[in-house]
């Protein structure tokens, strides 16, 4: 174990083990039937409820509920085209619980049978329990494997979510990548979040095929490095990884820099709106910052796909330059939770001046948004971006809707 101090980190000449703030540490902490209080100088680096966002389903379940909400509001932003999908709000994989949705699952398969289809547990990681499926009786297999009668009883059974699988990924040197990004999130209400700068890529070890003769390899389809550093192809010097930089560099010379830029002003959109889905429903507790990792899929359409977010991004390093990575997002993480490293004070304001937040930069700032009036919030533009207050565009040859608010 290592602490922090005034003059930067250090080994404490007896350390003890820490508590993991695992789901059920912070539920523990935050309840009322503990009695357990933290005082003004501690803090947590988790939000009580942050599985809202977290658990696979939940978050699912907010986005749902969010883009309802804006489209009663009769917000542009829960606009539609003329097949009933979301203009704006489309960024996450039409997915389904189950066993809770299976009718409503099976309904949708059948519209397009040939479509394939990943589950995943709701509370796993690390490319756990995840399984590829293309037919109907591969679900009843499952189902009968689980020792479940039928999809109505939920209680014997671990929740699924089953998701329309992105077939047609952007693929680099034949691979398929996901990118692992760092969002810290001070407050919720009101909204302050910033971005890390050093997120990475993590790549595949086989090339991607979409045959269904190779459903079953992980190693083509999923891009935990848990599951691909056992893979024979694994590089242990690199770890299949890539920084987002020398993604940006390589798109910016194969689809040019204005296309790369409103690429990545989308992923920001994608991760402000699904904050800003779970904002009303998340214990803002003054105690509280959150570091999630956040994974994101670009189809061959540059089109980002938010794939599931994560409470507790693995900080255990793979090469030399992930150790240093991960290094520095602790470090600058706890100078914007704990500026100048002194003894935390829940009652500041959470507003770290900009010399102190390293590779981080602020993504969004409601505070600063709403200071903006009212009317930027149906502002139109190109291919512009508003910085940490605004903006996204989509390229449709038209002019569309701009906002981050």
């Amino acid at each position: 174990m290592t602490v922090r101090t005034l003059s930067g980190w250090s080994q404490p000449p007896r350390a003890r083990p820490w508590p993991r703030m695992s789901v059920q540490t912070i539920r523990n902490v935050f309840s009322v039937e503990t009695g357990y209080r933290l005082s003004d100088d501690q803090i947590v680096n988790h939000f009580p409820n942050h599985y809202e966002l977290t658990r696979k389903d939940l978050m699912v379940k907010n986005i749902k509920r969010y883009r309802k909400e804006l489209e009663k509001e009769g917000s542009p932003l829960a606009e539609k085209d003329e097949n009933g999908k979301y203009l704006y709000l489309d960024f996450v994989p039409v997915t389904y619980m189950l066993p809770a949705d299976y009718n409503l699952f099976v309904e949708e398969f059948r519209k397009s049978p040939s479509s394939t289809w990943i589950m995943k547990p709701c509370g796993k990681a690390q490319g756990k329990g995840i399984f590829l499926i293309n037919k109907l009786s591969q679900i009843k297999k499952w189902s009968r494997d689980s020792k479940t009668s039928s999809f109505v009883t939920q209680s014997t059974k671990e929740a699924y979510v089953i998701s329309l699988y992105i077939n047609n990924p952007l693929l680099i040197g034949g691979r398929k990548f996901d990118l692992r990004l760092y969002v810290l999130v001070s407050t919720y209400r009101p909204l302050r979040c910033y971005m890390y700068k050093l997120g990475f890529c993590r790549f595949c070890t086989v090339k991607y095929t979409p045959s269904t003769s190779e459903l079953d390899n992980m190693f083509v389809h999923l891009t935990n490095v848990a599951i691909q550093k056992h893979g024979e192809d694994y590089n242990h010097i690199h770890g299949g990884k890539w920084t987002v930089n020398n993604l940006r560099l390589y798109l910016e010379s194969t689809r040019g820099k204005e296309v790369t830029g409103k690429l990545f002003d989308e992923i920001h959109w994608v991760i402000v709106q699904s904050l800003k889905a779970v904002a009303p429903v998340m214990n803002n507790d003054k105690h509280c910052f959150e570091c999630y990792g956040y994974d994101i899929i670009i189809d061959d359409k540059l089109k980002p796909w938010l794939i599931e977010v994560n409470a507790s991004p693995s900080l255990t390093s793979s090469t030399a330059n992930d150790r240093i990575l991960k290094y520095n997002l602790i470090n600058d993480t706890l100078n914007i939770a704990v500026p100048n490293g002194e003894i935390p004070d829940c009652k500041w304001n959470k507003s770290p001046p900009k010399e102190v937040l390293g590779n981080y930069e602020i993504l969004y700032d409601e505070e600063l948004a709403q200071g903006d009036g009212a009317d930027r919030e149906l502002r139109s533009r190109q291919g512009q971006s508003l910085g940490p207050r605004g903006g996204r565009s989509r390229d449709s040859g038209r002019t569309v809707l701009t906002t981050w608010k």
